[in-house]
């Protein structure tokens, strides 16, 4: 992978990190105790909501995880390799997903697994 590649790759991914990093706080957006108001839709939808939250700060905070460990691999001269096989990722998966560890074949052969 030649330098301009990575560094367009490094621009991605930093991005998407800055994206994901100014979001709304978990601590702001979560009602405190005694806080829920209302009739009792009203506190299932905000207890919904608050489940919903949680449930996408945790899954952004994966996502920074892995981010921070494709920007770590640049640095290391590693990004692009799958982590699996040692083959070069195809660009077109690091076009779509520039965090990815795994050539589509290794991916595929894990699952869901990320």
């Amino acid at each position: 992978m030649n330098k301009s590649d990575l560094l367009r790759y490094k621009s991605l991914l930093l991005t998407k990190r800055q994206g994901l990093s100014t979001g709304k706080s978990l601590a702001d957006s979560i009602p405190a105790a005694g806080e829920l108001r209302g009739d009792t839709a009203d506190i299932a939808v905000g207890a919904a909501t608050t489940a919903m939250q949680i449930s996408l700060q945790q899954r952004d905070g994966k996502l920074l995880r892995a981010i921070d460990d494709a920007l770590a691999r640049i640095l290391r001269e590693e990004f692009g390799i799958c982590t699996e096989c040692g083959e070069p990722i195809s660009k077109a998966r690091l076009e779509a997903v520039p965090w990815t560890r795994w050539c589509r074949d290794c991916k595929e052969r894990h699952g869901s697994r990320s």
